[in-house]
This record gives C-alpha cells, sequence and structure tokens, in this order.
C-alpha cells in the first residue's frame, strides 16, 4: 500500500510539472548562462565514493578517519527516473561537503530526453536541486566515448547525447536553478573495461560545461599520472581550457598502491587539476582501499601534499 502510494505522488509530481511546461510555454525557452557556481581552484577538492551513498554518507566518514583526511566532494550516481536524494545532500552539505551527482540515463533514447519526453522528471529533478540551496554537481551520461553503457559509443549517437545534454541544461536554467556547476565526464584514452575513443564529437558547448572530468584507473605497475591521463588532458585541450577534475580513479593491488597512490596526486598537481575523486569501492577490480595501512598512508600524504588537509 505504501508503495503505491509513493508511485501515485510521484505520478503527481511529475503531472504538475508537465502541466507547468506546458501552461507557461518554457519547453523552449533559452535563458542566460549562469556563472560557476564553485571556484575552479586548482588542487581545491577532494572526493570520494563510497558504495553505501546515498542511502548513507558514513562511508564519507569512515574514509577520512582511516586516510587522516577531509574530503570535500561526495560521489553517488543516479538511476534514470531516481529522484535527487535530497536527504544525502543536506547531510554531507551540513559538514562543508559537495555533492556530485552522476545522472545515468541507463537504457532510454537520447533522442527522447532532446524532444522533452522526460521533461517531467527532469523539472522534479532541477526544483529539489535549486530546494537545496547549496552548490551540487551534476554530471550525465558519464564516460560516454567508451562502448560499455547505453548511452555510449556505438549505442547512441554523439548528435543525440550533445542535443539531450543541452536540453537538460537548459530546462535547468529555465526554472533558474543557479546553484548547479556542470560536469562533462569523459573516460581516459588510456583505457579501461573497453574502448574509449577522442572525445571531440561528444562536446556540448563550452556555454553548456563549467568542468571536465575525467575517469581513470591505475591497472599495472608502470602506469604513471602522464600515461593513464596525459593524452586526454592533451585532447581535451584541443577543444576547451575549462578547468578538470579526476573525476573518478582507483588504483589496483597489481598496481602497487602505496607506490602509485603519490604519482597519482603529483602529476594531478603538476597538471593543476581540480581535484581527485577517489573511487573507494570493488567490482571490475580491487579499488577499495580498507584494509590496506600503507595504501590509506600514502593516500594521506598525499592528498594533503595535493593541497586537501
Amino acid at each position: 500500500m505504501m508503495r503505491a502510494l509513493r508511485r501515485l505522488g510521484t505520478v503527481v509530481v511529475v503531472a504538475v510539472a508537465v502541466a507547468a511546461i506546458i501552461a507557461f510555454g518554457l519547453h523552449d525557452q533559452r535563458v542566460a548562462e549562469p556563472s560557476p557556481t564553485l571556484p575552479a581552484t586548482p588542487h581545491g577538492y577532494l572526493g570520494i565514493y563510497d558504495p553505501g551513498m546515498p542511502a548513507s554518507d558514513s562511508g564519507l566518514t569512515a574514509f577520512g578517519a582511516q586516510t587522516g583526511t577531509r574530503p570535500n566532494v561526495a560521489v553517488y550516481y543516479s538511476g534514470w527516473m531516481e529522484p535527487f536524494q535530497i536527504h544525502f545532500a543536506q547531510e554531507v552539505t551540513w559538514r562543508g561537503v559537495v555533492p556530485l551527482v552522476q545522472i545515468d540515463p541507463q537504457g532510454i533514447s537520447l533522442a527522447a530526453v532532446a524532444r522533452g519526453r522526460y521533461d517531467g522528471y527532469l523539472v522534479s529533478f532541477a526544483q529539489a536541486v535549486r530546494g537545496l540551496g547549496h552548490p551540487v554537481i551534476i554530471g550525465f551520461g558519464h564516460e560516454m566515448n567508451g562502448n560499455w553503457y547505453s548511452w555510449g559509443r556505438g549505442k547512441t549517437s554523439p548528435a543525440d547525447f550533445v542535443a539531450a545534454w543541452r536540453h537538460i541544461v537548459n530546462l535547468f536554467r529555465t526554472w533558474e536553478v543557479p546553484n548547479v556547476t556542470w560536469l562533462w565526464t569523459i573516460n581516459s584514452l588510456a583505457g579501461g573495461p573497453g574502448d574509449a575513443a577522442a572525445p571531440k564529437a561528444w562536446w556540448p558547448g563550452a556555454s553548456y560545461v563549467n568542468w571536465v572530468g575525467i575517469d581513470g584507473y591505475f591497472y599495472y605497475q608502470d602506469e604513471s599520472f602522464q600515461t593513464v591521463f596525459g593524452r586526454t588532458i592533451s585532447a581535451i585541450r584541443e577543444f576547451t581550457r575549462d578547468p578538470v577534475l579526476i573525476s573518478e580513479t582507483g588504483v589496483s593491488l597489481a598496481a602497487g598502491r602505496a607506490a602509485t597512490i603519490p604519482r597519482l596526486f603529483a602529476g594531478a598537481r603538476s597538471a593543476r587539476m581540480l581535484g581527485v575523486v577517489y573511487f573507494d569501492a570493488n567490482g571490475y577490480r580491487d579499488w577499495a582501499l580498507s584494509g590496506d595501512t600503507p595504501a590509506l598512508a600514502a593516500f594521506g600524504r598525499s592528498a594533503r601534499a595535493f593541497g586537501r588537509p
């Protein structure tokens, strides 16, 4: 019964939002681009993803305690039609941490997104973000230049991705959501679970992006910051000077964590990256640092040298 009531409530919210769009003729309205809401300070951000997020922020606290750091970005991945996790966002915001939401359009048509089919959902999401009243970093369809997601290369055209991205940003602007920093996230050209292509075809344009994110991981001992991220940074600089965040990274056991983590942070500092977001979870590889005392200590020392205490 409660589940049915929740579904009914969601339908009502979506219906009201769609009605508002129709009534006020806002579907294709364009408004001026807002300024980025977060300072683009090199070395200013240390982020963490824990698999317990967004149900709980306890992993954020535990990671900070284990590494002696104070992360100021907390990541979660949002399924399509999933509402903005306002309780999680409030919890981390109260602690001075910025929520970073990667919206994943799994199994849907991006052309339909661009046509406005999902505007009711997107309006309710936008209103919830505005209601938070604090900065939120939002990405959409991350790693689209890879071939492993339904919205990625070979499964969705770059033109449809760009149209969907622009539509979403324009919708947030129409509904006057000033507290979003838009993060356009690509996969490293060094590889991953599949092949990644040069990212330029998916670029929405400078007026639709605040920051660029790069997802890249260390699999083997002979890898350096340059081999994992260097080629990708060069490719990005061919078409934008936007600040860059290492938006997802991890170091496997095979890569020699205690030795590689300092190279990760030193390279990010030398390249003047905005920050580093660590994917502290196991899955495709053993990225989680829990229980690895030398790696945790190396992470803490490296993060402090990078610029985040």
